[in-house]
């Protein structure tokens, strides 16, 4: 017998606890110079509590070819990547309401 979600009683592989998540999340994407004046982009998820962020995390790395990390409630890419990060999380199932560019 395959395994239940404990959130919404549905097997693993029929859950949408993630799906209804990256509805409901709350996404500011900025830019920030740092040490030798290297741009990073960092973006904030408000409630990452039913979100894999660590897969979010290297899917974005992929996405945009660069190095980057999780850590402190927010995902750091190295370069400037704020333009076209609101398309790549529009791609991965969020909302376009709930993704503020600053």
């Amino acid at each position: 017998m395959s395994e239940v979600c404990q959130d919404c009683g549905l097997p693993k592989d029929l859950c949408v606890c993630e799906t209804i998540a990256k509805e409901q999340q709350k996404i500011e994407v900025t830019t920030e110079k740092r040490k030798f004046g290297k741009i990073y982009t960092i973006i904030k998820v408000q409630d990452t509590g039913s979100l894999d962020m660590g897969d979010l995390t290297k899917k974005l790395k992929a996405k945009f070819a660069c190095g980057g990390t999780y850590k402190e409630g927010q995902i750091e890419l190295q370069g400037n990547h704020k333009n076209n990060a609101k398309r790549a999380l529009l791609g991965m199932g969020f909302s376009e309401e709930t993704i503020e560019i600053q």
